[in-house]
């Protein structure tokens, strides 16, 4: 069998250190042999590494790493940005020791040098560090060439030195930061209508103010002003139903104004409105019925936006229908929800939509609404509410053309009132056939 490289001796005194002192030869053998592939094996993978990181000479960092890969125990200690120097001596004959040299100080010389200056005490101050958006020009802000020298600064590491001299270049061209300024008169029209709208006392403001949204151009530079003010006023009055029903106001005004380009902001635009249509609460009593006015007035705004952006949003219709089925089949969400994602449903895709989504998902709905339609507790009303959504958005399954053809609807056919109960459900499949309405109940067993 062959020699060992690595020398036996060595193993020998590492074993004999840890309390082993009758180390038998085979096993030394095979234990250098097992140090000689462990060691090559670290060594082939911190040389992977260094290629890996373009470079020729071997870091001490390639080895901590490779002896991480191979889940091994790192080495302890620290890294020298000095080369360190190694010293030589000798305990034996044939035995040497190498160690690192430590630095000798003079003592004498370290008692007489200089204190070092004393650091300053701690201490705050404050400046601004942006004024709306724009950085002053102070000592405190960094200038435009000093935060382009700290983003060609090297980093980490591993970084190119070189880099730095990069840092020095001016043919760069920075870009000035741009404020958007509104003139007086733009100002003082964006106050005066935000006030009116929210005028309770003053209807003819109100009126004045909605009108000249509607109406007037030259808006443009105020329309992301508006947008964000009814994005806040929805956020922080959810018990407001006034001030809600004039945001829907003012945003419809937006909309329907010729002379705007509302294209790039019908992101911004939807979620207030999808808010007040299937917003969990919305007033500040409950058992009020109020706000279901303000759904349908969201609602048909609902409808004007899916009708009005869907060419230059082509993801609209199918994100909000998808919103409002997934409120409308939730068990946990109340009845007012229900009813705003019944009414935005329709709005969004019509006909098409109420057949292919809420339609089949009317039998299953009867289960969560039955008991509250037969009893007398306080979800009735908003519950019967939600039967004359159903029935309202039912009737647009009719057509146009055989609107005027509705017949009355024999209540001794006990086949076709049998045939909606089993289709839509008791509840809403008898509403279909008391209203008398043929054509209704044709459509619906289609």
């Amino acid at each position: 069998m062959a020699s060992p490289i690595w020398n036996p001796e060595t193993t020998k005194d590492v074993a004999e250190s840890v309390g082993i002192s009758n180390l038998k030869p085979e096993v030394n053998n095979a234990l250098c042999r097992d140090i000689e592939y462990r060691l090559a094996q670290v060594l082939e993978q911190a040389i992977r590494l260094m290629r890996h990181s373009k470079r020729t000479v071997l870091w001490s960092q390639d080895v901590s790493q490779a002896l991480r890969i191979l889940d091994a125990e790192p080495l302890y200690g620290y890294e020298s940005a000095r080369p360190l120097k190694f010293g030589e001596a000798s305990i034996g004959p044939g035995q040497p020791l190498f160690y690192v040299e430590d630095e000798e100080v003079d003592f004498e010389r370290l008692i007489n040098a200089p204190l070092p200056k004393v650091p300053r005490e701690v201490s705050f101050t404050a400046h601004w560090l942006a004024v709306e958006g724009v950085q002053p020009t102070i000592p405190q802000n960094p200038s435009s060439q000093d935060s382009r020298n700290l983003e060609l600064l090297p980093k980490g590491p591993n970084a190119n030195p070189s880099l730095a001299a990069l840092s020095s270049s001016d043919n760069t061209s920075t870009k000035p930061l741009v404020k958007h300024i509104l003139s007086k008169e733009l100002q003082l029209y964006f106050e005066k209508v935000c006030t009116s709208v929210l005028d309770e006392a003053q209807e003819e403001y109100r009126t004045a103010g909605l009108a000249s949204l509607k109406d007037d151009p030259g808006l443009h530079q105020l329309v992301p002003y508006f947008i964000q003010f009814v994005a806040e006023k929805v956020t922080h009055n959810l018990k407001d139903l006034f001030v809600l029903t004039q945001m829907m106001n003012v945003t419809e005004a937006l909309v329907r104004n010729k002379n705007l380009y509302i294209d790039p902001y019908v992101a911004s635009i939807v979620p207030p409105v999808l808010t007040c249509v299937i917003g969990r609460s919305l007033g500040v009593d409950a058992a009020s019925l109020d706000h279901f006015e303000l759904r349908d007035l969201a609602a048909a705004l609902l409808g004007l936006l899916c009708n009005k952006y869907t060419k230059s949003s082509h993801n609209l219709k199918p994100r909000l229908a998808r919103s409002c089925l997934k409120n409308f089949l939730d068990p946990n969400k109340p009845f007012g929800t229900h009813y705003g994602a019944i009414l935005g449903l329709q709005a969004i895709g019509g006909p098409e939509v109420v057949r292919a989504l809420i339609l089949p998902n009317l039998k299953e709905y009867e289960v969560l609404i039955k008991d509250e339609i037969t009893s007398h507790g306080p979800r009735k009303t908003e519950a019967e509410k939600v039967v004359s959504a159903i029935c309202r958005v039912l009737s647009y399954m009719v057509d146009d053309e055989s609107q005027g053809m509705n017949g009355h609807l024999d209540g001794s056919n006990l086949d076709q009132r049998q045939a909606l109960v089993e289709r839509v459900g008791e509840i809403v499949g008898n509403k279909i056939a008391d209203s008398g309405s043929s054509e209704l109940a044709r459509a619906v067993l289609e």
